[in-house]
């Protein structure tokens, strides 16, 4: 698996419909990519986003990050969406889970 982690801020004079529409184009042509396993967005009370996507190797995240809509996109990030941004990017990152399941009263106690 390889993970990137796309934290940022937006200019306060961004066009927020522009953008809306230029994410969901990125999401679903993301989806349609090689090795697409997962995208989420998260926002900060602070006004910072995050976004996170998954994919089953190096290879098609580079290949996402290439992609020619892809870039256009993020030029125009650069130039008329952004404040600032931080990309991180890992492969084979150390995974934890925890899960719930079955829990009665009864195993709570």
């Amino acid at each position: 698996m390889y993970l990137n982690v796309f934290r940022h801020r937006k200019r306060v004079d961004f066009d927020a419909e522009a953008y809306a529409a230029d994410a969901a184009r990125m999401e679903l042509l993301a989806g349609a990519q090689k090795g697409f396993i997962s995208f989420r967005r998260y926002t900060g009370n602070d006004g910072e986003f995050l976004s996170m996507s998954e994919w089953e190797t190096e290879e098609d995240a580079r290949a996402w990050a290439g992609n020619p809509e892809h870039a256009v996109v993020q030029a125009r990030g650069r130039s008329e969406y952004y404040e600032s941004y931080v990309v991180y990017s890992c492969p084979s990152p150390q995974i934890r889970r925890f899960e719930r399941t079955n829990v009665t009263l009864a195993n709570a106690r």
